[in-house]
C-alpha cells in the first residue's frame, strides 16, 4: 500500500506578511505587498517597484553568525522553516535524524552574493572575496543550513527549475514519503532575486511591468491590460509527513499531498507553448497520481504571472484538461498580491491552497478590471469567495519550458 503524505506544518516569508496567518488575512482582503523598491537605488532602472521583503530582520530569528553566513535566500529560507516546524509541534529530538529530510527549492540561488562579492573584486582585486562566497550562493545553501538546523539527516537536495522549483521540491518531498525514504520532510522554495542584476536583467528580457506610477495595481494576471509580472522575493515552506506518523503524534494536519505531475514544454527557453500543451499534461499526470477526475477539483491556484502570453497559455491549458468544468471552477493568482517570487513561488501558493481548504475561502486576483477574451474563466475577480474546496491544484510553470502541478486535498 502507498504510503500517504499530508502537511502538518506551514511558513513563509514574503512581502505582504511573513506570518502565516497574517498572509491569509492580506490574500483575503486582496492587499497588496508590492511597493518602491528599498533594497537599493532603482533611478537608473527601467522598474522602480518590487515585493522586497522591507521588515526582515534575520537576527530576529537567527543569531547573528549565523545569519552573516548566509545569503538572504537563505536567511528566508531559515526564518520560513523555522516557523513551519514550530507550527508542525515537531521534536527533531525524538525523531530518527536518518528519516527526516530537507527539499528546498531555488531558481537563482545566492545572486545577491555573487554581485555583492563581484563588485569587491573589480574595486579591489581578488584578494577582497569574502571566503565564504561559494558556501553563501550556491543554491543548495537553503536545503544543507535548514539540515543543519534541525539535524536532518535524511534525503537533503535542492531543486533548480526556475519558477518552478518549489513545487518540484515539494513533489519530491511527496515521494520521499510515499517511497519510504523519510517520514518527515521540510519542503518548498526560496528565493531572493530582488537584487541589481535581477530586476535588470528581467527588465531588459521585458518581461516586468513597467507600470512605475501604480505599482500595486501592476500585478494584474489574466486582465486584457497585463504588461508582465512583478519581481519579488520570500519563502514558502511546507513540512510534508507520513501520514501515520503525524497521527501518532497528535499533529494538526491541514491538507493532504496527493499528486504531482511534472513536464516539459520543449519549445523555448523563455516562452511558454502558445497552446499550453506542456502545462495541460502536467495537470492530468498530477490528477492521475492523486486519483481524482477533473470534476472533483473546485480551485485552481494558477501560476497567473500577469504576462500576455503566460496567462492566455495557462488558461488554454486549464480548458484543454477540465472541458466544460473549466468554467465551474475557481482560479486565482497570489502573484497579483505578491508578484513573482520565482523559485519559490510555488511553496507560496501551496499554503494558499492548504489555507483554502482549511477555511473555505478563496482569495482573489486582485487588479482584474478589463476582460480578456483570450482568458475567459472564472478568476475570482478582486473579491474573495466563500466556498467549500475538497481538492485544489497548484501550478507552476518555469523558464526552461517547466512544468510542475501538485494536488492537494482535505484528509
Amino acid at each position: 500500500m502507498t504510503r500517504r503524505a499530508v502537511i502538518t506544518g506551514l511558513g513563509t516569508v514574503n512581502s505582504l506578511c511573513s506570518d502565516v496567518a497574517g498572509l491569509w488575512a492580506g490574500l483575503c482582503a486582496g492587499r497588496s505587498g508590492i511597493g518602491n523598491i528599498e533594497l537599493f537605488d532603482t533611478t537608473a532602472f527601467k522598474v522602480h517597484f518590487g515585493g522586497d521583503v522591507k521588515d526582515f530582520k534575520p537576527d530576529a530569528v537567527l543569531d547573528p553568525r549565523t545569519a552573516r553566513r548566509l545569503d538572504r535566500f537563505a536567511q528566508f529560507a531559515m526564518a520560513a522553516s523555522l516557523s513551519a516546524v514550530k507550527d508542525s509541534g515537531l521534536e527533531f529530538s525524538k525523531e530518527d535524524p536518518y528519516r527526516c529530510g530537507v527539499i528546498i527549492g531555488s531558481g537563482i540561488g545566492g545572486l545577491g552574493e555573487f554581485e555583492e562579492q563581484h563588485g569587491r573584486m573589480m574595486q579591489g582585486g581578488p584578494g577582497k572575496i569574502s571566503p565564504f562566497v561559494i558556501p553563501k550562493m550556491i543554491a543548495n545553501a537553503a536545503a544543507g543550513n535548514v539540515s543543519i538546523q534541525f539535524g536532518a539527516c535524511g534525503p537533503c537536495t535542492s531543486i533548480s527549475t526556475a519558477c518552478s522549483s518549489a513545487a518540484n521540491a515539494i513533489g519530491d518531498a511527496l515521494r520521499a514519503i510515499q517511497h519510504d525514504r523519510a517520514d518527515v520532510v521540510i519542503t518548498g522554495g526560496s528565493e531572493a532575486g530582488v537584487t541589481p542584476m535581477g530586476l535588470g536583467g528581467f527588465a531588459s528580457a521585458r518581461a516586468l511591468s513597467l507600470r512605475n506610477d501604480d505599482p500595486q495595481g501592476a500585478s494584474r494576471p489574466f486582465d486584457k491590460d497585463r504588461d508582465g509580472f512583478v519581481l519579488s522575493e520570500g519563502a514558502g515552506i511546507l513540512i510534508v509527513e507520513e501520514l501515520e506518523h503525524a497521527r501518532r503524534r497528535g499533529a494538526t494536519i491541514y491538507a493532504e499531498l496527493l499528486g504531482e505531475g511534472s513536464t516539459a514544454d520543449a519549445h523555448h527557453i523563455t516562452a511558454p507553448h502558445p497552446s499550453g500543451a506542456g502545462a495541460a499534461m502536467a495537470m492530468r499526470v498530477a490528477m492521475r497520481d492523486a486519483k481524482i477526475s477533473p470534476e472533483d477539483v473546485q480551485y485552481v491556484n494558477a501560476h497567473g504571472t500577469s504576462t500576455q502570453l503566460g496567462d492566455a497559455a495557462e488558461t488554454n491549458a486549464i480548458k484543454q484538461v477540465f472541458g466544460d468544468h473549466a468554467y465551474k471552477l475557481a482560479v486565482s493568482s497570489t502573484k497579483s498580491m505578491l508578484g513573482h517570487t520565482l523559485g519559490a513561488s510555488g511553496g507560496i501558493e501551496l499554503i494558499a491552497c492548504v489555507l483554502s481548504i482549511r477555511h473555505g475561502v478563496i482569495h482573489p486576483t486582485i487588479n482584474y478590471q478589463t476582460p480578456d477574451p483570450a482568458c475567459d474563466l472564472d478568476y475570482v475577480p478582486n473579491t474573495a469567495r466563500e466556498t467549500p474546496v475538497r481538492r485544489a491544484i497548484s501550478n507552476s510553470f518555469g523558464f526552461g519550458g517547466h512544468n510542475c502541478c501538485l494536488v492537494v486535498g482535505a484528509l
